[in-house]
């Protein structure tokens, strides 16, 4: 391994230099913290509502359900004597948690897509009664 340069008559100033750099880099924190707050976007906040939606929740409880009852249908089908790999069960409650997940997203986008489409008509039908 090789061994960091070090100067001892210059140390002193090899600290002072570095705590400039620091300070300059708090600083540049500190401001792009208060300009995120001045414009009223913080990425953290819209996080935690993100997390929050019932979309989102109800898609993790989907996942995750497909995915537990993955586990137990490779755990049952061990019991009954057939040879099974771990990792393949963990793969196989991936997969089955990614397509029920899938399933869902579309079925919320043709809900979406369906209720536009009605919400479209009516205004059509309103604005054709007005005129």
């Amino acid at each position: 391994m090789a061994k960091k340069a070090t100067a001892k008559s210059s140390t002193s100033g090899g600290k002072k230099a570095v705590a400039v750099k620091s300070s300059s880099n708090s600083e540049s924190g500190n401001s792009s913290r208060e300009r995120s707050s001045e414009s009223g976007f913080d990425p953290v906040d819209a996080l935690i509502k993100l997390l929050q939606s019932p979309l989102v929740i109800d898609l993790l409880a989907v996942g995750a359900t497909a995915a537990l009852a993955a586990i137990t249908e490779h755990r049952s089908s061990r019991t009954q004597g057939a040879i099974s790999n771990p990792k393949r069960a963990v793969k196989d409650a991936g997969k089955a948690a990614a397509s029920a997940i899938g399933r869902r997203l579309k079925n919320e986008f043709e809900e979406v897509r369906t209720a536009s489409k009605r919400a479209g008509e009516q205004r059509d039908t309103t604005a054709d009664a007005t005129a």
